[in-house]
């Protein structure tokens, strides 16, 4: 019984270290295009993202259900399979933070569970219906129908906006969008603590019931979503500066009237499979509403160079985390001893990626708006024509000085002019 509890009590650890790497991994879902724009300083908009976050924990319990018993049979799973379906979703999520991909942490989490119990106990110990139906289907709509609402409400607003005219009006319409981008992003805020902070919830319950502390389809304890919503607040105020860089400037230019269409859709669709229970990505819906408001602009642009990388690494989070986790769960299978070499390549692990994030840190000065860059014309010429030296720039001055300027013509008084 105690190894069990010191088992379970490194679990819940190990859980809330998750929840932390979600919060700061997806802080760009809420507010990199509001900071973007500039209607929030960054500092501020991360306080406030991470207070919300903390209350949208305690909005529903539906999407915990959905993990902690819907994805993965429970009958004769191990504590330690949660441990290494964790250490999976963790350093996987870790990677793409250094790299600055806003991928999915939410996919991280079920590519571990998945993996690691497969490697426990078979493929039949996974819900093959419910991983489809409210994993992989909401994976693909989510991005496509929140793009396409973004996409017609950026259109919309433009529309609407462009009877607009007077440079005083102009710019009380862009304070307004700008107010209404910051509630826009509190609601995505808020959503992605309803959302996401459940997910570490229904790990926590689904490792409690595994330990024989919770009947199989309890709720989650009071206390568990105290801890979970703490984790991922903290971690969101802390802020992925990285990812925030990609997804604010690094998929599309946008403007306040865009950002407030791309948050607006985002925040609905999440809120809205939150009360289904579908645990899709906040990531996916976020960045799918930042490419359509992107495209929903007259002469916006999306650099899809920037997206094919997030479309692969969104293609690889699922089974690389599930091959981290399967691992994970092979050494876990071995007795204490694999229990410990697990943790310590976790503790090493995450220690390498912090250190190589060290080499080019970024920090909130790295993303907030600066002036308008200089054109494409400009900064090719700037490249390919170096500026003059000391002793060209003395050349031209004595070339100056000694071929003198043409004299102007001087007529002759003593000639009369003619007429």
């Amino acid at each position: 019984m105690e190894h069990i509890t010191l088992l379970l009590a490194i679990v819940i650890v190990t859980a809330l270290v998750f929840d932390f790497t979600n919060g700061f991994h997806d802080t760009a879902n809420a507010m990199a295009t509001t900071i973007s724009t500039g209607a929030l300083k960054p500092k501020t908009a991360v306080a406030m993202s991470a207070v919300l976050n903390l209350v949208g924990a305690f909005l529903s319990v539906e999407v915990a259900k959905t993990i902690s018993g819907g994805i993965i049979n429970e009958d004769g799973l191990r504590t330690e399979v949660i441990f290494a379906a964790l250490v999976g979703a963790i350093l996987w999520n870790l990677l793409t933070w250094l790299v600055g991909l806003p991928s999915s942490s939410s996919h991280a989490l079920f590519g571990g569970l998945i993996g690691a119990a497969v490697m426990s106990a078979g493929w039949s110990s996974v819900d093959g219906g419910t991983v489809v139906t409210k994993v992989l289907l909401p994976a693909v709509a989510a991005p496509v129908v929140a793009g396409l609402a973004a996409l017609l409400a950026t259109r919309l607003t433009y529309r609407i906006g462009g009877k607009v005219t007077g440079g005083a009006q102009e710019k009380a319409t862009a304070k307004g969008y700008r107010a209404g981008q910051i509630a826009s992003a509190g609601l995505v805020s808020l959503a992605h603590g309803t959302n996401d902070a459940q997910k570490t919830m229904g790990i926590i319950t689904l490792a409690l019931v595994t330990g024989g502390v919770l009947a199989p389809g309890s709720n989650p304890p009071v206390w568990v979503i105290v801890c979970a919503g703490l984790a991922i607040a903290l971690g969101t105020y802390l802020g992925g500066w990285r990812i925030i860089r990609t997804m604010g400037s690094g998929l599309t230019e946008l403007k306040p009237p865009q950002g407030f269409a791309a948050q607006t859709s985002a925040a609905t669709v999440i809120l809205a499979s939150s009360h289904l229970g579908f645990s899709l990505s906040t990531t996916q819906s976020c960045s799918g509403a930042v490419m359509g408001a992107g495209l929903g602009r007259k002469g916006g642009v999306v650099r899809w160079s920037t997206a094919t990388r997030m479309f692969v690494a969104w293609g690889l989070t699922l089974p690389a985390a599930g091959l981290v986790g399967a691992g994970a769960e092979f050494l876990t299978k071995q007795g204490t001893w694999g229990v410990v070499v697990v943790a310590a390549l976790l503790i090493a692990g995450s220690g390498a990626i912090w250190v190589l994030s060290r080499r080019k840190p970024v920090g909130h000065g790295d993303v907030a708006p600066d002036a308008e860059p200089a054109g494409v014309v400009t900064t090719a010429i700037a490249a390919v024509s170096p500026p003059p030296t000391a002793a060209a720039q003395a050349q031209a001055h004595d070339l100056t000085a000694t071929i003198p300027a043409p004299a102007a013509p001087v007529t002759d008084p003593a000639r009369p002019a003619t007429v």
